[in-house]
């Protein structure tokens, strides 16, 4: 038997406001059970389960894995102008004049994640 990913965990500081964010930016659910202040927060969405645990330790350098985003009802750009006003910040603009590239966003926490070009972008 092999395995399967669970979840994605992510360590942070306040694991219910970046669950969240989170769940804002993936159309998810926090699960009824998580509230304000809980050490652990679960996420569910279309494209995975995602796992929030608090932690005291502070990030200290790019992440080594990451998530790649791609928008299912709107441009690559106006996903990135969306994420940038739920509280993401722009780290790497790689987006290029043919209309190719990504963008790479921090969450409010740090965690760098990039945004793609949707399917209809692609075609």
């Amino acid at each position: 038997m092999t395995s399967l990913v669970r979840h994605i965990t992510f360590d942070c500081h306040d694991a219910y406001t970046l669950g969240l964010f989170w769940a804002e930016v993936l159309n998810g659910t926090i699960s009824e059970e998580d509230q304000p202040g809980d050490p652990e927060v679960l996420l569910t969405s279309e494209g995975g389960t995602l796992l929030f645990i608090q932690v005291p330790d502070a990030k200290s350098a790019k992440n080594r894995v990451h998530l790649d985003v791609q928008p299912q009802d709107r441009s690559r750009d106006e996903e990135v102008e969306r994420l940038l006003a739920l509280g993401a910040t722009l780290v790497g603009d790689h987006r290029r004049p043919d209309g190719t590239g990504w963008a790479t966003l921090a969450d409010p926490e740090g965690n760098e994640f990039c945004v793609e070009r949707s399917a209809a972008e692609r075609n």
